[in-house]
């Protein structure tokens, strides 16, 4: 069984290289498949250790992170290198020791399940970085997402609890859900889609405790007020598709902000939310 890691990205050069060194330590993926999204640092990056990342360039056009497209192309990288399971990691994402060789049973079970490990929100590293050997100290699942014990599977649930942070799928599987829909650009509602598309597909999604992952600490806002013309444009797109709008804890913030309203079933931007989206 051939497993490639996949992740993206743009400007976090010492998060890709943390999670590096945390694959260094468990399981070595066979491949480590790099989507650098109009970033290219990434391709004189050599790390002195497995796993040798195989750098994929993609370019961003207007500002905008093609997220699903990068994925796809990584995906499609790691195919050709001949990889049977695909585990995509966010680039913030450090992975436990049992991730990899957890993934990659759990897709040789079950090739027909669209699988996600529970992950757990670090604090600020302190002044000598996370301890990469003592992660499990650290272990605090996200209480929004299902999250079994260690050596524990579920099957089922409901697919908009599906996270892009940390998840993995048998080759065949991906062939069947057909990947990324790559009319989302930007920010958000791309990974809600792919969970919607595999599991009309026929995949199960699947919950995996001995996959787990820790998300290093960066700023973030709530809600993300600097993607608003992203989600509304991905928002609008989903609803399209399958006929209802993602993300809407976000969209009603952003009403309670007035930056948003609703009319007739669609959110738009009012007058000062594209002040905002322009700003």
């Amino acid at each position: 069984m051939t497993v490639a890691v996949v992740t993206l990205v743009h400007g976090r050069a010492a998060h890709l290289r943390m999670q590096h060194a945390s694959l260094a330590r468990g399981v070595v993926p066979d491949h480590y498949v790099v989507a650098a999204m109009g970033d290219h640092t990434v391709r004189a990056w050599h790390p002195a250790v497995p796993p040798t990342p195989d750098v994929v360039e993609i370019p961003v056009q207007a500002g905008l992170l093609p997220l699903a497209a990068a994925r796809n192309a990584a995906a499609l990288r790691a195919l050709e290198r001949g990889a049977d399971v695909l585990v995509f990691l966010d680039v913030d994402c450090l992975a436990g020791p049992a991730l990899v060789q957890a993934y990659a049973d759990a897709a040789r079970d079950r090739p027909d399940v669209l699988w996600s490990g529970p992950v757990t929100y670090l604090p600020p590293a302190g002044p000598d970085g996370y301890p990469l050997d003592g992660l499990d100290a650290l272990d605090d699942p996200h209480a929004s997402r299902p999250a079994p014990a260690p050596g524990e599977r579920r099957l089922g649930g409901d697919p908009d609890l599906f996270w892009s942070l940390s998840f993995a799928v048998h080759a065949d599987g991906w062939r069947r859900a057909g990947g990324f829909c790559e009319s989302y650009v930007g920010y958000g509602a791309e990974d809600t889609d792919f969970a919607a598309t595999a599991t009309s597909a026929g995949l199960t999604l699947g919950w995996l405790g001995g996959a787990r992952a820790y998300h290093q600490h960066h700023p973030t806002s709530s809600p993300p007020v600097e993607h608003l013309a992203d989600i509304l444009h991905n928002g609008a797109l989903f609803r399209r598709r399958w006929g209802r709008w993602p993300m809407e804890g976000w969209l009603r913030e952003f009403e309670r902000m007035g930056l948003v309203e609703r009319e007739d079933g669609e959110w738009r931007l009012t007058p000062s939310g594209r002040q905002t989206a322009r700003a």
